[in-house]
């Protein structure tokens, strides 16, 4: 299992990716402010305890 950090993952192609990286058994850390992505895109995965969202703009530190 490995812990993947996924800038972005509200977004069409990002948030495929996340899906495929679950079901490969992957942790998923998704960063995203949600200002060009889509909450619906990524809907489905937080009922998931491999999937964790994090909203936050990468721009600014932590």
């Amino acid at each position: 299992m490995n812990r993947i950090l996924a800038t972005g993952g509200s977004g069409f192609l990002v948030s495929h990716l996340c899906d495929r990286l679950i079901e490969l058994g992957d942790d998923v850390l998704c960063v995203d402010n949600l200002f060009t992505g889509s909450k619906n895109n990524i809907r489905h995965l937080p009922q998931n305890p491999n999937f964790e969202l994090m909203r936050h703009e990468v721009t600014f530190p932590l």
